[in-house]
């Protein structure tokens, strides 16, 4: 991948609101504002399309074969679908988003959680591996393309096109992408599916025009109210909420968004709150150290452990990283 350049990249520096950074990102990136909106090079947008087109082909193929998680969650959705009732929030122009196979519109945060396990199901779609020596960035935290429904759900809901939700696509990635470049959630029992619940609440705001503190509020709920473990994972008898463990994670940040849009105020600057997941593990004062070490990090400052740099135009998108399950 190419060096980042940084007349094409924004970082987000420790010892700043990074929630906020992150939700102005999104924002930004998904504007009509030519001084604003990302550029990705056309290599990009090709890569994610790819991705997006094989992640759909393994859901649509769950579904076919009726596997048990995909087809719980598509008629789950089915019991929730929109009425005169359910409030239109942002520029949504309609109140709902679709499955696989169905022109019902239901609830957005259901839609997104059939279609997301669904997805899953097979474990066969895109990973990424959170490696990035350009900028010394090598947690090495894994995470795969589960999110895409994401933006098809806030396309629909806001009358957009295509080209809109595959912009939005490559922005989720490179938000949770760069994010398991500089912190490893495994390393600490946490299922690698916060960074893309994260990453679903700012673009999913940004998509049906949350303000800024609107999504650093969703981002706060996220990382306060729903930390999944790695027992997802983990035991002697695997279950369904292994493949459903990015569905149920961005169910949860979409319902925080809507939440948040209708005036709840979540936690803020969740990323330097000192008793967050970031800073109790790494951070500045934390609490707990990995086994086999001896360093905390004892220094007293208001910062995350990390500085984030995020993309906003040319080739090198955290998405160009990610490979394709052959076989």
């Amino acid at each position: 991948m190419p060096t980042t350049a940084a007349d094409t990249t924004v970082t987000l520096a420790a010892d700043t609101n990074q929630a906020l950074g992150i939700a102005q990102y999104a924002i930004d990136f998904l504007s009509d504002d030519p001084a604003k909106r990302g550029d990705p090079d056309a290599s990009v947008l090709e890569r994610t399309n790819m991705f997006f087109t094989d992640a759909v082909l393994c859901g649509l193929s769950a579904l076919a074969l009726k596997t048990n998680a995909p087809t719980i969650l598509r008629n789950e959705a089915l019991q929730y679908p929109v009425t005169d009732a359910t409030h239109m929030v942002g520029r949504a122009v309609q109140r709902g988003a679709t499955v696989f196979g169905s022109s019902v519109q239901v609830q957005p945060e259901k839609a997104i959680l059939a279609n997301g396990s669904a997805v899953r199901e097979w474990d066969s779609n895109g990973t990424n591996f959170g490696y990035n020596p350009a900028l010394n960035h090598l947690a090495g935290e894994f995470g795969h393309n589960d999110f895409y429904g994401v933006c098809v759900a806030g396309a629909q809901m806001a009358g957009k096109d295509g080209a809109y939700a595959l912009k939005a696509m490559v922005c989720l990635d490179e938000i949770r992408g760069r994010l398991s470049e500089i912190f490893s959630l495994k390393t600490y029992k946490i299922d690698h599916v916060v960074h893309g619940a994260i990453g679903s609440a700012a673009v999913f705001g940004a998509m049906l025009g949350a303000s800024v503190a609107q999504i650093e509020s969703a981002i706060g709920m996220v990382v306060a109210h729903y930390i999944p473990f790695r027992a997802i994972r983990a035991g002697k008898q695997l279950s369904d909420s292994k493949g459903a463990s990015a569905a149920i994670s961005t169910e949860v940040a979409i319902t925080a968004v809507r939440r948040s849009m209708s005036g709840f105020m979540g936690p803020r600057d969740i990323f330097r709150n000192p008793e967050a997941i970031f800073r109790i593990f790494e951070g500045p004062g934390q609490m707990f150290e990995k086994v086999g070490t001896d360093k905390a990090n004892t220094k007293q400052a208001d910062a995350s452990p990390f500085n984030l740099v995020l993309s906003t135009a040319g080739e090198d998108f955290a998405v160009m990283g990610m490979h394709f399950k052959l076989g």
